[in-house]
């Protein structure tokens, strides 16, 4: 019998391990991918490969450090209607795609992140669907922070 899944909130507090940050997500089953908000984001070459070099799209600005990480790969969201002018034939957005160390509650879990201007979000981060299969979670949209502070020592 598979594990029963654990129970979030439709927002909760997460940590950013490698950064050492704790910040509040929205857990949203209805997107796929993870979703960091970034600023300044820039692409460029290190070692033979691909990398890219962002600020963090925070309202605190002291929390706006500025990171380097290889890309993962590239990822092409879908944009809404509404997100194109008229006569606008770009149907999609290409967006980097990096891998970060995230907590939730005592959880560490390597997952993908996207990175994309999210300053016109409440929530800095957005967990989809791949990324909460990876924590093996169900949501319940009238919880909220559930799994309390993120307090990870090591990937589990």
């Amino acid at each position: 019998m598979a594990n029963q899944p654990q129970i979030y909130g439709l927002h909760e507090h997460v940590g950013l391990q490698e950064l050492a940050l704790k910040l509040p997500a929205k857990f949203d089953t209805g997107a796929e991918t993870a979703s960091l908000s970034a600023k300044n984001i820039q692409v460029f070459k290190r070692d033979g490969g691909e990398w890219v070099r962002f600020q963090l799209g925070m309202k605190d600005p002291e929390q706006a450090q500025v990171i380097e990480k290889p890309i993962t790969r590239m990822s092409y969201i879908k944009r809404r209607a509404g997100d194109r002018k008229p006569g606008d034939k770009q149907l999609y957005t290409e967006r980097p795609v990096i891998e970060m160390d995230i907590c939730v509650g005592d959880e560490l879990k390597n997952i993908e992140v996207n990175l994309t201007d999210r300053s016109a979000f409440e929530f800095p981060l957005l967990i989809g669907s791949t990324a909460l299969k990876e924590f093996n979670a169900a949501v319940s949209p009238g919880v909220r922070y559930s799994a309390g502070q993120p307090s990870c020592t090591q990937a589990s």
